[in-house]
């Protein structure tokens, strides 16, 4: 071409260029048509009077009709053309009939204060039950609020909302979700019916609850990506090596740092972090109610002030001892085999279930050691309590000897502070270790005389023979060899010996 525009000529292109005139022409023609040139010519082929059966078919399908489905179909009408052909046409009917279906995306700009989202996801298995993960999304300042339910009946729900509130500071304008029974009842003409209480729940906080179109999850995607997050760092996989985990508590404790790690650092989309403009958007918020919507959370019950107990139903339940003179409301929850009884205490954080217990039967209370304290010490669990220096160095000595004061004391043992002396006595003359063992040794097996543990000494200290490096070598049975003592000194019994001095023999 430079060739072409220097010279002007064809043939003086050609030969500059080394090639032919012709070609030069074919060049010089393809830049002027700009291309077009370069299409190749459309020729006729065996499937365009097939071709709006496929595109009916496409039509039908919603565009995922299979190629060879198609041209099993096609060979039937009596099309005689090759199967990749029809694919090629398959494949073209299906770009045109998706180029005027793509759901196109507008950018949602959120104002302060106006929209909050939640979701549900699949937690943990924790003590044999699956939880479930609430996520909070709050729209324009991105802050996520993740906590982990037990369920997702109403008044888990309630309790989770009020919290999320809490922790935001303030209730939103509107809340979205999906429609779920707590959420929508029922739909008429495509209108949703919302759930009474959760119109009594929403009038409470001042809030407007919305859902999104059913079986639509890009309407609240801010959630749906937010639950995914969650989902991939709070349950135990292979991908966050993350162990299971051993309480619902220690769950709790997880959710809490992974909101923190999230809201602390900054959004991808606004490059700065969330708890940084959930400050800003704070103004924009309501004020949460001082008392929380508690209608769903059942009836309440007076936790006495020493017995961490409620009685409902005839049954008694465990609380935590650190509800004692307070309210909380219980309720039931499950039929049959599965009931359980829920127990939640509204606090300065808002809701919170503090227990939950199997269905009690009268006179057999439902209890959870975890609800109470450590228990003084009754009198089958009295551990000896030195009053005295003496009786300070006597216990030091170890479990041998508090075991020996146990069970001499139950014994009756006269003179049990004499033997006591005698034994820190004999720790200064052999190894303290070993005056232990002798002491929980005689304990073990009701040797309290005067002179029983040092015989139980003087038996272990000497017992087998010393190997060369010093160390005693405990002597064993064998098939060989036994441990029992021999009877060689019986022959001597009734045979004469000489006495000493004379020559008179006696009868030994």
């Amino acid at each position: 071409m430079d060739a072409y525009d220097l010279t002007g000529s064809l043939r003086d292109a050609g030969e500059l260029a080394g090639c032919s005139h012709h070609t030069v022409k074919h060049y010089v023609e393809r830049r002027a048509a700009g291309g077009a040139l370069d299409r190749a010519a459309a020729r006729p082929q065996l499937i365009d009077e097939y071709l709006p059966k496929v595109e009916e078919w496409v039509e039908r399908s919603h565009g995922k009709v299979r190629a060879d489905i198609a041209h099993e179909k096609l060979v039937a009408l009596g099309y005689t053309g090759s199967e990749r052909t029809t694919r090629r046409a398959v494949a073209q009917v299906k770009a045109a009939y998706r180029a005027g279906r793509v759901r196109v995306h507008r950018p949602w700009v959120a104002e302060p204060g106006m929209w909050l989202q939640y979701d549900y996801g699949d937690g943990p298995v924790v003590d044999g039950v699956k939880t479930v993960l609430f996520v909070a999304w709050l729209a324009w300042s991105r802050f996520r609020v993740v906590i982990p339910l037990r369920d997702k009946t109403m008044p888990s729900v309630f309790a989770a909302l009020d919290q999320a509130f809490r922790r935001l500071g303030g209730v939103p304008t509107y809340v979205l979700t999906d429609n779920e029974k707590t959420v929508t009842v029922a739909h008429i003409a495509g209108i949703p019916v919302r759930n009474p209480q959760l119109v009594a729940f929403a009038r409470h906080y001042s809030v407007t609850v919305h859902t999104c179109v059913p079986a639509d999850p890009a309407s609240k995607g801010g959630t749906e990506s937010s639950v995914k997050i969650s989902k991939a760092d709070l349950v135990p996989k292979d991908t966050n090596l993350r162990g299971a985990y051993a309480s619902f508590a220690e769950l709790e404790a997880a959710c809490v740092a992974f909101c923190e790690k999230v809201n602390t650092r900054p959004h991808r989309v606004t490059k700065r972090p969330p708890v940084a403009m959930l400050a800003e958007e704070r103004a924009r918020l309501h004020p949460v109610p001082t008392t929380p919507h508690t209608v769903a959370f059942g009836v309440t019950r007076q936790v006495p002030a020493n017995t961490p107990m409620v009685t409902f139903e005839s049954g008694q339940y465990s609380v935590p001892h650190t509800l004692l003179g307070q309210t909380v409301w219980v309720r039931t929850q499950g039929v049959g085999a599965d009931e359980q009884v829920v127990v939640v205490h509204v606090g300065e954080d808002g809701p919170v279930e503090v227990a939950r217990h199997r269905r009690a039967t009268p006179g057999t209370p439902k209890i959870d050691d975890a609800h109470f304290p450590p228990q003084p010490e009754g009198p089958l669990e009295r551990r000896p309590r030195p009053k005295n220096a003496a009786e300070a160095e006597f216990l030091d000595l170890g479990e041998g000897a508090r075991l020996w004061l146990v069970e001499a004391a139950a014994a009756g043992t006269p003179r049990m502070r004499v033997k006591m002396t005698e034994a820190l006595a004999l720790a200064k003359l052999f190894d303290p270790v070993e005056v232990d063992w002798a002491l929980g040794h005689a304990a073990v097996h009701g040797r309290f005389a005067e002179a029983d543990l040092s015989s139980i000494l003087d038996h272990h200290h000497g017992r087998g023979s010393r190997r060369p490096g010093g160390e005693h070598r405990a002597l064993r049975a064998s098939e060989d060899s036994s441990l029992t003592q021999g009877t060689s000194a019986w022959a001597r019994l009734g045979a004469p010996v000489q006495a000493s001095g004379t020559d008179e023999q006696v009868i030994a």
